[in-house]
């Protein structure tokens, strides 16, 4: 039978002639203690809490949680704001603690789960009426609840992400100013590595960042997205980063000391790279250094200068370190000989295709077609530029004795270009479609 609250005018719900409430109520310790065994026994997480605190805050949820469903049941009436306050803020607790979302939204539904079990027991054939109205007010409560524990947890994790957030570029700021970082590694909860890998990485585009019509600025974020989601699930401990969706500097911890650096290193690393622009979908070029953490400011300096050397010298995508560029970047340097070397090339400062394709024909081992490939031309566009840049230089890309020369002056035309650009000559263009140059 179906009674009514006579100040509310509302339904309460009986079963065997008994308010549904009023069995709750009677029933409350019981029911904590059985919710309790639920809670260790099926969300492992709260278990490991402290026996303290779990008899303590999480058993007064627990009691609260059965007294206010019962109040529904009385009532007809949802929560109001300030029981839905009380939830949030208890549900920002667990998040501030570590426990789980969905432990905190499972422990709910499995205090709702025994509280159904208790009172539905003694339900009777005439009272199916009053069953449907208990089960239509428990989901409506679980409902209600749900949305305030994701409401809670969410806005404390916010505001806990903002946080770690500030101590983390914090510490990357101080690595890359030098100096001691312990003290902004133990702000941020980190225990500093034995060094770091430091990458200075080019990002290529996306292929939806080159379709007209698309939305590039959206597939430039989701290929950022995904790069710095990479980055995290491949490194073990807590990767610095500073990245936009053309490049940047990562700092990956790394417990093998810089003295220690390897081939075998050095290809885990290639394989990272790699795995990096599979899962982005975009090639990536990036240099890297290796520094223990108060060398990292130099580091840093290094790996941005070997990438600017590799990308200039039109190699493909790829990990480079210092060794694969000594000569471009030793070239890269002021000297004496830098200038005339970079003269060389002064007869090609109108004709930057010339460039272009020499660069090219020289990052991809002398071959003719790899080179027609990357630059996107016929293979006798190739042959016809070469024999024009011979023309004009008198430097022959074919001929061996030559080839180590112009590789040189090649170096040392970028870098020129780069210190001091002259307005009345064009600036060599970066090489065409890098980033679909195989090597």
């Amino acid at each position: 039978m179906t009674g009514s609250n006579a100040a509310e005018g509302m339904q309460v719900p009986r079963f065997g002639g008994v308010p549904v409430h009023k069995r709750l109520q009677d029933a409350s310790s019981a029911l904590e203690r059985a919710v309790m065994v639920r809670l260790v026994e099926q969300l492992p997480v709260y278990g490991t809490l402290p026996a303290e605190h779990l008899g303590g805050d999480i058993a007064k949820q627990v009691t609260r949680g059965i007294r206010t469903f019962a109040a529904v049941l009385s009532t007809g009436e949802m929560p109001g704001q300030a029981e839905a306050a009380a939830i949030r803020e208890s549900s920002a607790r667990r998040a501030d603690e570590g426990v789980p979302l969905e432990a905190v939204v499972g422990a709910y539904h499995l205090g709702a789960e025994e509280c159904a079990a208790q009172v539905f027991s003694a339900a009777e054939p005439g009272d199916l009426a009053d069953v449907l109205l208990v089960q239509r007010q428990l989901l409506a409560y679980l409902r209600l609840v749900s949305c305030e524990v994701a409401a809670g947890y969410v806005q404390e994790r916010q505001t806990a992400l903002g946080d770690e957030q500030v101590a983390l570029q914090t510490l990357l700021s101080r690595l890359l100013e030098g100096g001691n970082p312990q003290g902004a590694a133990d702000r941020a909860g980190i225990r500093l590595p034995p060094c770091y890998l430091v990458l200075s990485i080019a990002v290529g585009p996306h292929p939806d960042e080159l379709v007209p019509g698309v939305n590039h600025s959206v597939a430039a974020r989701r290929k950022l997205r995904r790069l710095r989601n990479e980055l995290q699930r491949q490194t073990t401990g807590v990767p610095l980063s500073v990245l936009s969706g053309e490049g940047g500097l990562a700092l990956i911890p790394y417990e093998t000391p810089p003295a220690e650096f390897g081939p075998a290193d050095r290809e885990r690393l290639s394989r990272l790279v790699e795995q990096l622009g599979q899962m982005c979908g975009a090639e990536l070029l990036a240099a890297a250094t290796v520094a223990a953490p108060e060398g990292v400011a130099e580091a840093a300096r290094l790996a941005g200068e070997v990438c600017a050397v590799a990308e200039a010298s039109g190699r493909g995508p790829g990990l480079y370190l210092l060794d694969d560029v000594l000569l471009e970047y030793q070239l890269s340097r002021p000297s004496p000989a830098r200038a005339g070397l970079a003269a060389l090339l002064d007869p090609l400062d109108s004709r930057p295709e010339l460039l272009d394709t020499l660069r090219a024909f020289l990052a991809r081992g002398l071959d003719r077609r790899r080179a027609a490939a990357g630059l996107q031309v016929h293979p006798n566009t190739v042959d016809y530029r070469l024999r024009k840049a011979t023309e004009l230089t008198g430097l022959d890309a074919s001929r061996g004795a030559d080839v180590l020369t112009l590789r040189a002056a090649l170096a040392a035309h970028d870098a020129v270009r780069q210190a001091t650009p002259d307005a009345n000559r064009p600036m060599t263009p970066k090489p065409l479609n890098w980033w679909s140059a195989r090597t």
